[in-house]
């Protein structure tokens, strides 16, 4: 957990399990607490970076510090403690704009923002453990994951919060489409991994292997909540010209054959969850304010 002046654990203050949890703060990027954390771990679940594609055109250093540093650290780190397996968290991100779709795990990797750029260095990484030291290591591939507790950084928030809050929907792009998934199939995917050791040495993805525009989600959002609001592009929610990725849908076979894993939510399933959750925690949220 990321230290801070208040000692706050996060999401986990609310968790109903947060008794049974051992929680240790301290940073990413330093390497002394990341060897201390990983002591007499058998399986760690390496999901810490900075995400915000916007962002990283303007911090790009602080992106390949936490990303590709960060990541070195986590596997020195469970190299020296003879860690069994390591998951490491790559991103759908990687391989920028489809060449074709759908996008399985040999597609071409493509550094299409300063963000994808880094976590292409992390996964080169992982990939460079296990073959030069032999680390445990396996590479999860999500496609974007949605749910309850997500910030409104991420588009399907934004458009509930704003739905639920005010008589129009700004989004940036409406074109673009990406794969949904719900985050209860995306961490079964993570429980997968670690429970197979095939999974070793392996990139997988994990998405629902559809895809939908951001418009089209919008709207579906709209209908499930019984609004009538215009969707509207707001130029200043546009991503910087030629970082937008067009289209991401994931062919996940491997998944099935290597994890038994497909996902068992459908996008409006999925849909209906989080706007119940998010509308029963609307004050968490700042609608009005663009969030990169």
């Amino acid at each position: 957990m990321q230290y801070n002046s208040t000692g706050s654990w996060g999401w986990l203050d609310d968790s109903p399990v947060n008794g049974d949890i051992e929680v240790i703060l301290g940073d990413i990027c330093d390497h002394d607490s990341i060897g201390q954390a990983a002591k007499e771990v058998d399986i760690i679940f390496h999901l810490a970076a900075l995400i915000g594609i916007p962002y990283s055109y303007s911090a790009p250093r602080s992106y390949v510090r936490t990303n590709v540093e960060g990541t070195l650290n986590v596997l020195q780190a469970a190299a020296d403690a003879g860690s069994q397996m390591v998951i490491h968290t790559s991103t759908s991100e990687v391989y920028g704009s489809a060449r074709y779709v759908p996008m399985d795990e040999e597609h071409p990797l493509q550094g299409q923002s300063p963000y994808s750029a880094s976590k292409i260095g992390a996964d080169k990484l992982a990939e460079a453990f296990h073959l030069s030291f032999e680390l445990p290591v396996a590479t999860i591939r999500p496609f974007n994951t949605f749910g309850p507790r997500q910030s409104s950084r991420a588009v399907i928030p934004a458009i509930i919060t704003q739905a639920l809050t005010q008589s129009e929907v700004r989004l940036g792009s409406l074109d673009p489409t990406r794969d949904f998934n719900f985050v209860a199939d995306t961490v079964e995917g993570f429980v997968k991994m670690a429970e197979c050791p095939k999974a070793i040495g392996e990139v997988i993805n994990i998405g629902s292997g559809n895809s939908v525009s951001i418009g089209e989600v919008a709207a579906a959002i709209i209908e499930i909540m019984g609004k009538d609001i215009p969707i509207l592009s707001d130029d200043q929610r546009v991503r910087p010209v030629g970082s937008e990725v067009q289209d991401l849908k994931a062919e996940t076979s491997k998944a099935q054959r290597i994890l038994g894993w497909s996902p068992k939510y459908t996008l409006q399933k999925g849909l209906v969850e989080t706007i119940r959750w998010i509308e029963g925690n609307i004050e968490r949220y700042r609608p009005n304010i663009y969030t990169t």
